[in-house]
């Protein structure tokens, strides 16, 4: 209690000096609502907290319904004060308020409870998903009256063995955890009606998951089950059973048998063969298995990729799959491509996958490397297959292609190594193949052509495939032990060196790089021969014009070795001897100070000439798209927006790196949404790479009051962190007050159109479509109940419209033409659902699982009351006229409410 008293006083202190600074008291927090307190939608909800209960202690005490983020950096102390609400009635202790830099949810920080947690006896709702729980707080297990208990996404092994002492629980959700089974105590739940343990490692289950009498809904999707036990046709209540994505090699046909069972998802697991007596259910799911195919006998010579089951994993839900001995094929988003050959695992594995934007801070390109696709993730890092897989990875062709040669590149977690690569095609696409024994993360670039050999003592010969003048003889005796060299060319642009000699006389041969895999230099010297710049012939040759330049591996120092080596001369090649690898270039040029020359010319080569683009919408003008296009692509990009965008002329052209960082600025009365996980102190960030598309579309608006005035607003574009190993004097020439200003485009939003009359209703501007969603074996949800259900959302409706599967640009869109206005952004979020959604018949059981992963039990509750209601006035209905069949009726009822 005393950290809690100092942190507290710490507040009051700090309101009391914003109110003398100001002249006027601190802006209010946020207040008691009755019975509730909802603070996780603060980023300082925690201090709030602190703050009411020391000026409110009597009212807080009283608090049954709490939430608060434990992304909060001060939950740990706030934990300690939770055990005084005696009469907590809902606590919410959720991660996933705030995303990384990739856009993905953060956990939060718990990894335990205080044990006086225990004395919360009136807690009937606990969520603590998003954390870092490894165990289940043993205090739990002391709530006498827990009905509802939320623990996904936290890294949760094992369940207590006495778990089933929590006999009121009646929902209970730990999917996204590593458990690999579970305590036999489970059966002992008696009243438990939902239980989600998808997205584990489950491998067996106990037999007394059949006790389970009053489950209703089961969800095991996503595990390494192989098979299940016969008990769960005990279940006699149950009437959904969610197994897709698992291992089974069989089903008990005894499930048929299920009265209530009017869902039973089998996708995607290795079944060869089902019970008749399952496959005659109308409600079965069984894409993805291979029925009815035998297992493959393969020939001498035969391929091994011959008779591998096929999955594809192309829909937004999917985010793992699973590999058996048999092997498989895999088809990934974005049209990646697996095939695990027979034998490449030998127990079952389960695969998880990513796509992410790339990250300068971690992926490193070198020098003159292109990057030709985003990074694949793929989980668990460091498991070696028994077998090479094969990876297929879809990638933009680099400009240069002659020069530049496409790999694949994987990070061990501590570095890059490119992998050997073939470059094919596949179903209309280019693909960059290669073959692993681990997963980690992948990408694919375009690096300079690399020409290697392995030498031997008795020497050999390299040559380069860019530029087959270029040669390295290494003569006998070089070297005791073998080593490998490797040979890079890069060839230079004559515009290049005249734009920065402003001489057409400065000529220059192809830039060669020569590395070894060997510290020690060689025994004997290695005889280089390069072609003589262009133009120059050894007839007309002025060698007191020739120089050759030698650059570090970095390419920040040039050094004129013209006087420290025997220059060899025929009629187009000149042959020079060193010891030790490097850069070597070769000018012609009648400047004395060449290396400094060198040194702009090979900074002028790494970097990229581009104009930003500011485009509006024609039927919408407040959606802006940003872009940042090279040069030599802006006429054909803005040729295929102009049908749908209109804007001011692209920007005059600039210079930046590959990898480097700029920001986009709104001024001058518009701004976005702060939210983004892309924003950065309310500017958007970007990374600029010359093959990918560099592109966002956002909604501005104006934060003041227009009057219904257009606004002129404007974008600016400003650069960020300078690049790794940029030249010295390009770092230098970016600092001062203006060297991070870019660009400057304009920005029209037009005036302001009436949406209402003066005293607008609260749905002014919304017309609803009647809506029947669902089937008649889960029930109908109306309008009606749309709009019912809408008035419980609240400041959810955001998490709770992704997990309905809308997409972030769709949220972001809803948000903003509704701004001002929260239940017309909840509307608006429903409505679009259930408008995609109108003719799928599970939309309903959707629509309550999303709930339940969104921490929002109560509306989820809601809904199956809905249902279970309408099926009853139905069947009542049916009754009534005497037209009640033999068969029950009772799946199929409507929800009239």
């Amino acid at each position: 209690m005393e950290e809690i008293q100092k942190t507290v006083e710490m507040l009051s202190l700090w309101d009391k000096c914003m109110e003398g600074a100001s002249g006027a008291p601190a802006l209010a927090g946020p207040c008691l609502a009755g019975n509730r307190l909802n603070l996780d939608v603060y980023p300082d909800g925690c201090c709030h907290f602190l703050r009411l209960l020391k000026e409110q202690r009597e009212e807080v005490v009283q608090v049954e319904f709490l939430r608060l983020s434990s992304n909060d950096c001060l939950i740990g102390t706030t934990l300690d004060s939770l055990p005084h609400l005696q009469h907590l009635k809902s606590l919410v202790l959720k991660g996933g308020h705030a995303r990384d830099k990739f856009g993905s949810c953060q956990r939060g920080s718990l990894t335990s409870l205080p044990q006086d947690f225990g004395k919360l006896k009136c807690l009937t709702h606990l969520d603590l998903s998003f954390n870092r729980l490894s165990t289940l707080p043993s205090c739990i297990l002391c709530l006498p009256s827990l009905r509802v208990l939320l623990v996904s996404h936290n890294s949760l092994m094992a369940l207590p063995e006495d778990f089933g002492c929590l006999s009121k629980l009646t929902f209970f959700s730990a999917m996204k955890n590593q458990l690999t089974d579970l305590p036999q105590s489970i059966g002992e739940l008696s009243m438990l009606q939902t239980l989600d343990l998808s997205e584990n490692v489950l491998q067996l289950l106990p037999e007394e998951i059949g006790n389970l009498h009053n489950c209703k809904e089961l969800v095991l999707s996503g595990n390494c089950l192989s098979s299940i036990p016969d008990s769960l046709a005990n279940l006699k209540s149950l009437r959904e059973l969610h197994l897709h994505s698992n291992f089974l090699v069989t089903v008990p046909a005894s499930l048929a048998s299920l009265p209530n069972l009017s869902r039973l998802d089998l996708q995607n697991n290795c079944l060869r063969a089902v019970p008749a007596e399952i496959q005659a259910l109308p409600f079965v799911d069984l894409h993805g298995n291979p029925l009815g195919e035998t297992e493959p006998s393969l020939q001498a010579g035969e391929s091994s990729a011959r008779g591998l089951r096929k999955l594809s994993c192309r829909l937004r839900k999917h985010r793992s799959f699973p590999v058996t001995s048999e092997g498989c094929k895999v088809v990934l988003p974005c049209d990646i491509h697996f095939c695990f050959p027979a034998g490449a695992v030998s127990d079952p594995l389960r695969i998880y996958f990513r796509v992410l934007e790339p990250d300068p801070q971690w992926v490193k390109l070198r020098h003159h490397d292109v990057l030709l696709s985003r990074v694949l993730e793929l989980q668990p890092h460091g498991v070696k297959f028994q077998q090479e897989v094969q990876i297929w990875m879809p990638f933009v062709q680099p400009r240069m292609l002659h020069e530049h040669e496409v790999v694949v590149r994987t990070f061990s977690g501590q570095s890059w190594s490119d992998l050997r690569t073939r470059v094919k095609g596949k179903r209309g696409l280019t693909m960059a193949h290669c073959s692993v024994l681990h997963f980690s993360w992948f990408l694919v670039v375009g690096r300079p052509v690399q020409d290697e050999c392995e030498v031997p003592a008795e020497g050999t010969l390299l040559f380069s495939s860019v530029e087959p003048a270029i040669k390295v003889i290494f003569p006998p005796g070089v070297t005791e032990e073998p080593r490998r060299v490797k040979m890079q060319v890069l060839h230079v642009p004559a515009e290049a060196i005249d734009e920065i000699t402003a001489n057409a006389g400065c000529r220059a041969s192809p830039l060669l790089c020569l590395s070894q895999d060997s510290l020690v230099d060689f025994l004997n010297p290695v005889t280089i021969q390069l072609p003589l710049p262009p133009g120059i012939t050894g007839l007309n040759l002025d060698q007191l014009r020739l120089h050759l330049l030698h650059g570090d591996l970095e390419g920040q120092t040039w050094d004129d070795i013209t006087s420290k080596v025997v220059l060899k001369f025929t009629h187009i090649y000149v042959m020079f001897e060193v010891t030790h690898f490097s850069w070597y270039w070769l000018w012609y040029t009648t400047k004395t100070y060449i290396e400094g020359i060198a040194k702009k010319v090979y900074e002028r080569l790494r970097l990229y000439q581009v104009n930003f683009i500011a485009l509006q919408r024609k039927r919408d003008p407040e959606q802006v798209l940003l872009q940042c296009v090279p040069k030599h692509k802006v006429d054909p990009v803005l040729e295929r927006l102009q049908n749908r965008y209109q804007g001011p002329e692209p920007s005059d052209m600039v210079e930046m790196f590959e990898g480097e960082q700029f920001f986009a600025a709104f001024e001058r009365g518009i701004s976005i949404d702060m939210d983004r996980p892309d924003c950065v102190d309310g500017c958007l960030s970007f990374i600029f790479y010359s093959h990918l598309k560099n592109m966002k579309e956002v909604y501005v608006t104006s934060p003041v009051d227009r009057k219904g005035q257009a606004v002129k607003g404007q974008v600016s574009f400003y650069r960020g962190a300078v690049p790794e190993n940029v030249p010295e004097d390009a770092s230098r020439r970016r600092k001062g007050a203006d060297s991070l200003w870019l660009a400057t485009l304009p920005i029209k939003l037009p005036q302001l159109k009436r949406r209402c009359d003066e005293n607008p209703g609260p749905l002014c501007g919304f017309s609803f479509p009647p809506l029947n969603l669902g089937n008649a074996e889960t029930g109908y949800l109306t309008q009606a109940n749309l709009l019912s259900i809408a008035r419980r959302v609240g400041s959810d409706w955001q998490t709770i419209g992704l997990n309905l599967g809308l997409t972030y640009q769709e949220i972001e869109r809803i948000g903003h033409n509704n701004r001002d206005d929260l239940d017309k952004q909840i509307l608006g979020m429903l409505f679009s659902w259930a408008q995609q959604n109108s003719e799928d018949p599970d939309c309903v059981s959707k629509l309550i699982t999303a709930m339940k992963e969104s921490g929002r039990q109560d509306i989820a509750d809601e809904v199956e009351t809905i249902i279970d209601l309408g099926r009853q006035k139905y069947s009542e209905s049916i009754r009534r006229v005497g037209l009640e069949q033999e068969s029950s009726t009772e799946d199929s009822a409507i929800a009239m409410l």
